[in-house]
């Protein structure tokens, strides 16, 4: 423990690299191991208290929130927004508050580079005697230690650093503002300052080096912006001899026109989508399945829904009541709430049922999980759906919440189609889909009668079982659809 005290009479010492320490982006989870910073809560200059949260990252999954595990004065950001960073890598170095920010380095990584700031007396803590250079060990948010006792501080030259600016007192100071995004294109022979590898990369994908743009950033630093600039310059202007041949297309989104006058789109697999894409390309080329359908007369179950919401004075979804009888069926033929092992020698047949609910956020395809749904009621279970869909509209699980599942409900009706054959969520051995539920005319008792059918289509891993016992599941599920109150006995 480092305690540091501060007085008037002596001047802060120089902070050092004993008392710096390095937050760095923790681990993840479920083998993620980069994210994206998408917004700074703190700058060069700011005292923050062990545990506050200093930055929200976006992984493939969901988007965190990061405490530190250091208190003290932050003097350095290694990232810029929209950077990626990888595990181990640093976020932000502190330094005690006492030290003062004259080693602040601003933003380090696609912002502002070498920024200081000399700092001030009234920013420094007073002699309170707290030490500020103790880990918690914090990674995530929610795992603090310790309550937040610092009193937090803002730099002269407030959030970023921008001191002078439009106050006329300090106006000599600031440097002439550098050009706007993309306002001088390439020179071979000029050698800006590139940090961040993703504006590296985007530039080489067309053709041309980031550091023969002039950048935007301070000190012509060259930002993603320059590099669209410069993209959209390129396609909007005649190309020489030296320009690549063929149409080129943009990353990220930007049309640019090809030699046939016509535009391409190039979107890159990032983020979430990247992740969902190497899942499902694993889930085919590894698992043999095998996909089963069949209509199911789900008159009754509307019944059934009324007569529990008339009994109880509350709401119960067809998507929860199904979801129930799912948890019976594997119960009932447990083989298909497993997995295989990573040398695919042995089946690991899970001891609690993890229910994942397929769900289309505005991040894209997620699957959040209802753990142990094995031991809730039919009430409980409808509940922590309905958690799962009020959360889905904002796509911002936590990562909690999209791990360890072991069995996946995907309700597809809802796009107003009957039926699909899905692709395993890996490494499940097993997908249950639900169609769209309409009237269609059914016999019934030897006569046709308007009744409301619903289409499952079950997908399993071949390896796992054979087809009677995927038959056996499909069927009772569908005997439960039919005759549900003979399961919902008890709420």
């Amino acid at each position: 423990m480092v305690i540091m005290h501060a007085t008037s009479a002596t001047p802060p010492p120089a902070p050092n690299d004993a008392l710096r320490n390095d937050f760095l982006l923790p681990d993840l989870g479920e083998g993620l191991t980069e994210a994206e910073v998408v917004a700074w809560r703190v700058a060069p200059g700011d005292v923050i208290a062990i545990d506050q949260i200093v930055v929200e990252v976006e992984s493939a999954k969901s988007v965190v929130e990061l405490p530190s595990p250091y208190g003290g004065r932050v003097v350095t950001l290694h990232a810029a927004l929209g950077q990626v960073v990888h595990a181990g890598m640093p976020l932000i170095t502190v330094v005690p508050a006492e030290a003062g920010s004259a080693a602040a380095g601003g933003i380090v990584g696609g912002g502002i580079a070498g920024a200081t700031d000399a700092g001030r007396a009234d920013d420094r803590l007073p002699d309170t005697g707290l030490a500020v250079n103790v880990g918690s060990g914090a990674v995530l948010v929610g795992y603090g230690t310790m309550e937040s006792t610092v009193r937090l501080t803002r730099p002269a030259g407030g959030r970023f650093g921008n001191r002078g600016l439009g106050t006329g007192t300090d106006s000599a100071e600031v440097p002439a503002p550098p050009p706007a995004a993309g306002a001088l294109l390439l020179e071979e022979t000029r050698r800006s300052p590139v940090v961040s590898p993703l504006v590296r990369k985007l530039a080489k994908n067309h053709g041309f080096e980031a550091s023969q743009l002039l950048g935007s950033g301070t000190g012509f630093l060259v930002l993603k912006a320059d590099v669209d600039a410069a993209i959209a310059a390129r396609a909007a202007e005649p190309t020489n001899g030296d320009a690549p041949a063929g149409p080129a297309a943009s990353v990220g989104g930007m049309p640019v026109a090809s030699t046939s006058g016509a535009t391409d789109l190039r979107i890159p697999l990032t983020g979430l989508r990247k992740v969902v894409a190497a899942r499902l390309s694993q889930s085919r080329r590894e698992i043999p399945e095998a996909t089963i359908w069949l209509d199911v007369d789900a008159t009754e179950l509307f019944v059934a829904k009324d007569r529990l919401a008339k009994a109880t004075g509350e709401r119960f979804s067809i998507t929860a009541l199904i979801a129930r009888f799912v948890v019976a069926g594997l119960q009932q033929y447990p083989i298909l709430n497993s997995s295989l092992s990573a040398d695919g020698q042995e089946i690991i047949q899970h001891g609690g049922i993890n229910l994942g609910l397929a769900a289309q956020t505005r991040r894209g395809l997620m699957v959040p999980v209802v753990h142990n749904a094995h031991t809730f009621t039919t009430r409980e279970l409808r509940d922590a759906i309905a958690t799962l869909v009020a959360t889905s509209e904002r796509g911002d699980f936590p990562p909690a919440d999209l791990t360890g599942g072991t069995f996946t409900l995907n309700n597809y009706g809802g796009f107003g189609v009957d039926g699909s054959a899905a692709i395993i969520n890996y490494p499940e051995v097993a997908m249950l889909g639900i169609g769209r539920i309409i009237e269609r005319p059914w016999v019934v008792d030897g006569a046709l009668a308007v009744r409301r059918v619903v289409q499952l289509s079950f997908v399993f891993d071949h390896r796992v079982c054979d087809g009677d016992v995927a038959s056996g599941f499909l069927t009772y599920v569908a005997r439960c659809i039919e005759e549900p109150l003979l399961l919902l006995g008890t709420v």
